[in-house]
């Protein structure tokens, strides 16, 4: 008998001298986990699947008509004492068979009244109908005659020769991608346009109907069948769904794996020739299809086919791989096991893990796995609400039901009323009413630090960007980069030949009208005016090639550091007019002129700032602070840098159809901030950073609310 175990049941008389066995149509299958045996317990006329463990499954085979439930106890008390199941164990066991319709028995009221199955799973029934209407299936179809027609195909796809041509097309669809990522960028910005939603839904549906049928291949390449397929509305959107279940009774592991694997798999192959297509076609509704097949198969394999926080298909590939079948209610119970042995002090509660390390696993994943599906199906309702409103508002409806008072009702009523909590029931009520008092004192009462944050860029206070005015060849540098300079040096000295012949040309000429007006004016005055106007003609041409000629020395205008990091590439260099040589920047004064989102501006007008610190990027170690800063008051839509929108590498979201990455899609305001010079930190004209605001303290529920009213004022105006 397991340690720390309570032996013995309150209700173990009622089913004591039962005859209870298992249906004649279950069958059973063998499977290694970690090295231990398991047995499936598989019904194929229900489809109902069980798994037990050694010492249950010990008790489960011995049931038969001529013994009592009694007897076999008694039985493997006897014999394997160490092993043997308790009576509460083994009255969950016979409850959890017969709510699966795998168990046989004839149970008088008394004792029928313990399992209560017609209630109890009429009340699942409903209860999962109304948490999963979101998720609801539909079966239309079974696959199976179908699937035995397609024998031989699925023979040579799910063989060497698949996996040979998997790789090679799959190898093609890589390097088509990294030679075209450029485009696909540039196209991913209007993937959620209004023209684009009906064909996004389209090559999803299209690509999801292969993810399925790619579970139902290696389902009955390996022996399994299937015999549903339906639609399921995923939050609202119909797609399609297959049951592969009959894969839970393999004993090869690595065929499992393979099933979970191959929605995903087939849903690549699919894309990798998708990304062929749209990068062979031009415009027009092929190539729009077939990036979002590409664009599909990819985000959504990433956020929920491979992702093991949820229960989709990479769920069911690392249970299988760690050997941790019911991985979720496994994760589930350590978590009760934690809370009830060192927060409500239970000595007889089972630890469902096997060692130290496994239960850290499985806590640390049941916490990532909640946190996870609150953020993503969090995200997913906020994108519906910024389209279908009145939609989203039902789903908060069933979300907050699902996933807050449902919960909190039963915690509260196992608290009250669970069997397990009898002997500590009063320190678990105690136990949870001062956590919660904790908790909310935490919340509403203790300050925490409240500050606004926004990106930025440095700049000089002083500076002067350097252009050529004259076109012409780079021939001698007088100033190298990092220099200070004064108003007036000499930068650098081009050179332009067909400007100095240009030059000699028009002196010349004006040299001659000068002669022709001299002899006009003495023999024929009647041609003085046509020459006068070469004259000022040939004078304007002149004085425009000696501004030209000057402006091939380029001179500095301001005083300060003369930067320019491509410097020792000008020679030789053809420089046509406006090229851009340099700035130069006065080090002594610099501000900091960042980005405030129209949504924290008000903390600024109304709070009084505590402290202002800056931190630049690649000297985040170093705190700038600032001497004062000013808020311009007017709404404005192009950024002080490019380097602070998306484009840019910056978080500012900026028109995708501005090429100068400066134009934003929402309005902010201007805040210049005087810095204090640091010897320690370099300033540098342009470089990118964070502002941060200190505000004082607030709690973390007044600041919870505060963010939530400025998401909905944002996206509806309320």
């Amino acid at each position: 008998m397991k340690k720390n175990v309570k032996i013995f049941h309150e209700s173990w008389y009622q089913i004591a001298n039962k005859r209870l066995f298992l249906r004649a149509s279950v069958r059973i299958k063998r499977q290694i986990f970690r090295g231990t045996h398991w047995y499936v317990l598989h019904d194929p006329f229900a489809n109902q699947f069980y798994r037990l463990r050694p010492e249950s499954y010990e008790f489960v085979v011995r049931l038969n008509k001529n013994t009592t439930v009694e007897q076999v106890w008694n039985f493997l008390l006897e014999n394997s004492p160490d092993k043997a199941p308790a009576q509460g164990e083994i009255i969950e066991l016979l409850a959890q068979l017969y709510h699966a319709n795998l168990l046989h028995c004839d149970l008088a009221p008394d004792s029928a009244k313990l399992f209560d199955r017609y209630k109890k799973r009429r009340r699942t029934l409903i209860k999962s109908h109304i948490l999963n209407i979101m998720f609801a299936r539909i079966p239309l179809y079974d696959p199976d005659n179908l699937l035995k027609f397609l024998q031989p195909l699925i023979r040579l796809l799910i063989s060497p020769f698949g996996l040979i041509l998997w790789l090679f097309v799959i190898g093609i669809g890589i390097k088509t991608v990294i030679d075209n990522f450029s485009a696909l960028k540039v196209q991913t910005e209007g993937i959620l346009a209004p023209s684009n939603l009906f064909w996004l839904y389209a090559a999803t549906a299209f690509i999801k109907i292969f993810h399925e049928f790619g579970h139902a291949f290696v389902v009955r390449r390996f022996g399994g069948e299937v015999h549903t397929l339906g639609i399921m509305f995923l939050i609202l959107t119909p797609l399609p769904y297959t049951d592969a279940t009959a894969s839970w009774a393999f004993r090869n592991k690595w065929h499992r794996i393979l099933v979970g694997a191959a929605g995903m798999l087939f849903e690549l192959f699919i894309a990798a020739i998708a990304a062929v297509v749209w990068a062979g076609t031009g415009d027009g509704i092929i190539h729009s299809i077939a990036y979002n097949m590409l664009f599909s198969a990819s985000v959504t394999t990433l956020l929920f086919n491979i992702n093991p926080l949820l229960r989709y298909d990479g769920y069911y590939i690392l249970a299988d791989f760690l050997g941790m079948p019911n991985l979720q209610q496994q994760a589930t119970q350590q978590i009760t096991y934690l809370l009830e042995k060192f927060a409500f002090g239970k000595k007889d509660c089972i630890n469902p893990s096997s060692s130290v390390k496994e239960g850290t696993f499985l806590s640390i994943y049941a916490i990532a796995s909640s946190i996870y599906r609150i953020m993503v199906f969090s995200g997913i309702l906020l994108f519906i609400s910024t389209k279908f409103l009145l939609v989203a508002v039902i789903m908060s409806i069933f979300f907050l039901i699902s996933w807050a008072i449902l919960p909190i009702t039963k915690f509260i009523r196992y608290l009250f009323k669970s069997p397990s909590l009898a002997r500590v029931r009063g320190r678990a009520i105690r136990v949870s009413a001062v956590t919660v008092a904790i908790l909310f004192f935490l919340l509403y009462y203790i300050p925490f630090p409240y500050s606004v944050k926004a990106a930025g860029v440095m700049k000089a206070a002083g500076y002067m960007m350097m252009t050529n005015y004259s076109s012409g060849q780079v021939t001698t540098l007088c100033k190298t980069s990092g220099t200070r300079v004064n108003k007036g040096d000499t930068l650098l000295i081009l050179e332009n030949e067909e400007l100095r012949k240009q030059k000699i040309h028009t002196e010349a000429a004006l040299k001659e009208a000068h002669l022709e007006y001299s002899k006009a004016l003495q023999y024929s005055p009647a041609d003085l005016e046509p020459v006068e106007k070469r004259i000022v003609a040939f004078t304007q041409q002149l004085a425009y090639l000696d501004e030209q000629i000057t402006g091939l020395t380029v001179v500095a205008e301001i005083e300060g550091i003369w930067t320019s990091p491509d410097a020792d590439d000008f020679i030789g260099r053809w420089m046509p007019r406006g090229t851009f040589l340099g700035t130069i920047i006065n080090p002594d004064n610099f501000y900091f002129a960042s980005a405030i989102p129209q949504k924290e501006i008000s903390e600024l007008f109304s709070q009084k700032t505590v402290s202002t610190e800056i931190r630049l990027r690649g000297q985040s170690e170093s705190q700038i602070k600032v001497k004062e800063f000013t808020v311009i008051p007017m709404e404005q839509n192009i950024l002080p840098s490019p380097a602070l929108g998306f484009m840019g590498g910056g978080e500012i979201e900026v028109n995708p159809g501005d090429s100068s990455g400066v134009k934003t899609t929402e309005p902010f305001y201007e805040v210049r901030s005087i810095v204090e010079k640091n010897p320690s930190t370099l300033l540098l004209h342009g470089r990118s950073g964070k502002i941060r605001f200190f505000l004082g303290y607030r709690s973390l529920l007044w600041q919870a609310w505060r963010s939530i009213r400025q998401l909905i004022q944002k996206h509806y105006q309320i």
